[in-house]
């Protein structure tokens, strides 16, 4: 069931997607309209998940389920990622690679692989006061409070 991403609890867990390109405002209606159909029927063990979804950046999709009313378990998830893999193969995009970074290059968000953002943290291209997107956090109270953060407060600190 399609609940508003802004009327669910704070507590409700979150998985974050990030593509490894900017979609285009077309392809983002296509998306929404997708989006939307799956989760008014994405379910657990054939109960209805209170869910919701959210767009940001033209990059990031985001899903919510309200876990006090019925918990995602694993088929779910697996579902969720299968229509993941299908937006993978329609727009010829990268969302499920854990590997990479997103961060803020001035207004630019910019997407790197792991290993270019460790060579640009050691050449100073990136600071610890950099914005970096951290897909790590699980609820929707840390991601209000910690996906957007500097570098040097998220698991990115390492590389500083």
């Amino acid at each position: 069931m399609f609940i508003p991403f802004d009327n669910l609890p704070e507590e409700s867990r979150i998985w974050i997607y990030q593509s490894n390109r900017k979609f285009s405002d077309e392809e983002i209606a296509e998306i929404e309209s997708d989006l939307k159909s799956f989760i008014e029927n994405w379910s657990a063990h054939g109960t209805s998940l209170e869910a919701s979804y959210l767009l940001k950046y033209n990059r990031f999709i985001i899903f919510a389920v309200n876990q006090e009313v019925q918990q995602a378990t694993g088929c779910s998830i697996d579902s969720s990622v299968v229509f993941i893999q299908g937006l993978e193969q329609k727009y010829k995009v990268d969302l499920l690679d854990k590997m990479n970074v997103t961060f803020k290059n001035g207004e630019h968000i910019a997407h790197k692989s792991l290993i270019d953002f460790k060579r640009m943290a050691k050449e100073k291209a990136v600071t610890a006061n950099t914005i970096v997107f951290n897909n790590l956090v699980n609820t929707i109270e840390e991601f209000n409070e910690n996906w957007e953060v500097p570098a040097g407060e998220s698991w990115h600190s390492r590389f500083f």
